[in-house]
């Protein structure tokens, strides 16, 4: 009998009423602003209210560095919030909204999967309560404001040749990667050359994910730099108008969204900044609420512990002054299999044969790169425990080849099953949280504020990615030069590279050492609160591939969402 899909899962379970699942989490229904049966919005006062309420253990879920079809980070979360639950500790569980991106292209959406999942997915999935539509419409008001200020006669100064804010779309479209704008007749604008990128990468997403309160997101927005003139000067939206009025576009979403998993765990999904270019986690404010909501507060943070975890240390937990207990390492049979160099994985093509077949050996090969990204978690003084998340196809023998791994870096680890078995296939891996979370943390950041903008990115390539140090561009060198001269030297620094390798090469599998790392541009997102280096060629508008999701999902003849994953 065939495993039923990932919709039919979803559709085949009976809700509860929100107020009962927010109640959960001592969350009134005066705080609840329902958007339909299923999703609610949760009030901004409940920040102030839950405020004086004992703080929950806060566990992160990261990964080894993934294959293209991704490792299971978010079914893991969602099953370990579940779990939790089982062993009689309540948690709620905070991930990402899904960006329509990837729901129509390769990857799909990202309600987790099988039968750890937040419902109903089709609404996380599809524009859920339109918080992406408020970001990119926030986002291109500020485009249309500047260009606007080029045409009314450029007071600011603006050099059209160093605009740095272009305009974002939520879907994969490579054609819209560079454009140019103000074609027509003189009253169409002032032609120049600009692009855009996906609603994810959008600055406006990474200052909806770290602000705390309105007051903070105005703030930050005003900060925003577009452009610079041209003796160097940055240019700020404050400047140019339009940081008030995003606001307004942004205020409702700032609000997180209540739905709940499979088994009724209360889940904060809010905001989707973009794993490559910006932090990759969910809102600060979801989990300044979701801290007082329980026992334990499990979010996720994107790609690898070298990427979205480094990102959750060293960006978010400054901006949100809590302290993480425990993360989670997801490691699969088929990642490290990869990771020995004896396969390649490719997105939207089955697995090699020869991957399939029992091979422990490979496995401990590949145990490299989650030796480093265990490291990587203990680097930041916290705990580690690694998620074995099993596959149908994987071999007992290659399950024990991972605990080894672990064990010989006295590390606790569980083999989960929670796809196919809910929180009751993840309950060792609970019980195990649990006690990492009970030990005493050390917790700390990587780099202090205080340091250069070139020795953050040289901490944090050398002691996370494990080059031999950095190579800069001469055009690099001089942006942080800039940068330092503009005062923002003071800021973290999120480096952008590939997310399927620990260094900036996407083929190096492993550990890869005897390498340097490339820094061919550094961009400052001055609103977020960080500078973002960018090493290799990274995409922040995805196309779509041959054969995308896109050709697929439909409505049946009664109206039925068919062949969403």
């Amino acid at each position: 009998m065939a495993f039923p899909s990932d919709l039919a899962i979803a559709r085949s379970t009976a809700l509860k009423p929100l107020t009962e699942v927010a109640a959960q989490m001592g969350i009134g229904p005066h705080l609840l602003e329902p958007y339909g049966e299923n999703v609610a919005k949760i009030k901004l006062s409940a920040v102030e209210e839950l405020a004086d309420r004992p703080k929950a253990r806060y566990v992160v879920v990261s990964a080894i560095t993934p294959t293209p079809l991704g490792e299971g980070k978010t079914t893991t979360t969602v099953g370990l919030g579940q779990a939790l639950g089982r062993i009689g500790r309540q948690a709620t569980v905070a991930i990402r909204q899904p960006s329509m991106g990837p729901t129509f292209g390769i990857k799909g959406g990202a309600a987790g999967g099988g039968y750890s999942q937040v419902v109903p997915m089709e609404l996380l999935n599809l524009h859920l309560t339109g918080d992406f539509h408020a970001v990119t419409a926030a986002h291109n008001l500020l485009s249309a404001v500047l260009d606007n200020h080029l045409f009314q006669g450029n007071s600011a100064g603006l050099d059209p040749h160093d605009i740095t804010w272009r305009r974002v779309l939520d879907v994969n479209d490579r054609v819209l990667r560079n454009v140019i704008v103000g074609l027509g007749s003189r009253t169409d604008g002032i032609p120049r050359q600009t692009g855009f990128d996906i609603t994810a990468a959008s600055e406006v997403m990474a200052i909806f994910a770290l602000a705390r309160s309105v007051q903070e997101m105005r703030e930050r927005f005003g900060r925003v730099v577009v452009g610079y003139t041209r003796d160097g000067r940055p240019v700020a939206a404050e400047e140019i108008g339009g940081a008030g009025a995003m606001t307004v576009l942004m205020r409702d979403a700032l609000k997180p969204n209540l739905m709940q998993t499979l088994e009724h765990t209360p889940v904060l999904v809010h905001a989707g900044p973009f794993g490559n270019i910006a932090h990759g986690n969910s809102s600060v404010v979801a989990d300044l609420i979701g801290i007082h909501g329980g026992e334990f507060l499990v979010t996720e943070a994107g790609f690898g512990a070298d990427m979205g975890a480094e990102r959750f240390f060293n960006i978010k937990c400054r901006a949100s002054g809590l302290t993480p207990d425990a993360a989670v390492v997801v490691a699969t049979v088929r990642a490290l299999k990869a990771h020995s160099g004896a396969h390649r994985v490719v997105a939207g093509r089955p697995l090699p044969e020869a991957m399939l077949r029992e091979n422990p050996d490979e496995v401990h090969v590949g145990g490299a790169n989650l030796r480093k990204q265990i490291e990587n978690i203990r680097l930041h003084g916290v705990t580690p425990v690694v998620a074995i998340n099993a596959f149908p196809g994987d071999h007992p023998s290659e399950h024990a080849a991972i605990a080894e791994i672990a064990a010989s870096m006295g590390v606790r680890s569980a083999v989960c099953t929670h796809f196919a078995d809910g929180g009751r296939g993840a309950t060792e891996l609970a019980e195990a949280v649990a006690e990492a979370a009970d030990q005493p943390s050390t917790f700390g950041f990587l780099y202090p504020d205080s340091a250069t903008l070139t020795e953050k990115i040289e901490t944090i390539a050398t002691r996370v990615y494990g080059a031999d140090g950095v190579d800069y561009d001469l055009s690099a060198a001089r942006q942080i030069a800039t940068y330092e001269r503009n005062g923002f030297g003071h800021l973290p620094v999120c480096i952008a590279k590939t997310h399927l390798s620990l260094s900036s090469d996407p083929s190096l599998k492993g550990a890869p050492t005897g390498w340097r790392l490339p820094v061919r541009e550094v961009r400052a997102s001055v609103g977020a609160g960080f500078v973002y280096p960018i090493c290799g060629d990274m995409r922040t508008m995805p196309g779509l591939g041959a054969h995308p999701a896109a050709h697929l999902v439909d409505i049946d003849a009664d109206g039925n969402i068919v062949n969403l994953s």
